[in-house]
């Protein structure tokens, strides 16, 4: 019996080198799960904040659509009050409320009103009302005096249509109203009336501005 262990020690030796065996295996397992977990949340994309005007399409604002494709201003030339050449990026840095109207739409003469009480209650806040009239040259001294009667409205002129030819997608009538972010970014388009002095419509401003 010399030089072999007493009987009954390889049995608890054998268990030692089992139960071991059995805690690298769970460990082997647990650094694979932690990887696994790490894996999933190195694929899950990064987002950032929201956005989308598409959460705030309701009450007064039911008719605002996002766009269908990433766009931004469009580059078309029109005149302001004093005839000088204006483009939408001459407005970069600040957000932009685009209305197309003209005199001969009832719609737009009535929804005017509103868009002023939007310019005036974000006066320096970094919000612009472009609101651009597409009347024919007859018709610009009813248009501009029209306007002049809705401070602090400037007035802006697009007697070739051009804006409305360079927007995607295509116009369907008037008034359509475009808002652009700060950067220029179409964020949403509205075609047809609305009261732009609600409290849907504000909601839909801060979220503008803010980006």
């Amino acid at each position: 019996m010399s030089g072999q262990e007493p009987w009954g020690t390889e049995a608890p030796a054998k268990a030692g080198r089992g139960l071991k065996t059995a805690i690298v295996g769970l460990l082997g397992v647990g650094a694979i799960a932690a990887l696994y977990v790490m894996g999933l949340a190195a694929c899950k994309p990064v987002t950032g904040p929201d956005t989308s005007l598409a959460s705030l399409a309701h009450g007064t604002m039911a008719k605002l659509q996002p766009p269908a494709a990433p766009a931004s201003y469009p580059d078309a030339a029109f005149v302001d009050g004093a005839g000088k050449p204006v483009k939408l990026a001459d407005f970069k840095g600040q957000a932009v409320v685009l209305n197309l109207w003209a005199t001969w739409c009832a719609p737009c003469v009535k929804e005017m009103p509103t868009l002023a009480a939007l310019q005036t209650a974000y006066a320096g806040k970094g919000l612009k009302v472009v609101a651009l009239s597409a009347d024919s040259p007859f018709a610009k001294d009813k248009a501009k005096a029209f306007i002049a009667a809705h401070a602090p409205l400037d007035f802006y002129q697009d007697t070739q249509l051009a804006v409305p030819s360079a927007i995607t997608p295509h116009i369907e009538g008037f008034p359509t109203t475009l808002l652009y972010d700060k950067a220029g970014h179409l964020m949403g388009m509205l075609q047809g009336d609305a009261d732009w002095a609600s409290p849907e419509a504000r909601a839909v401003m801060d979220k503008l501005i803010a980006g």
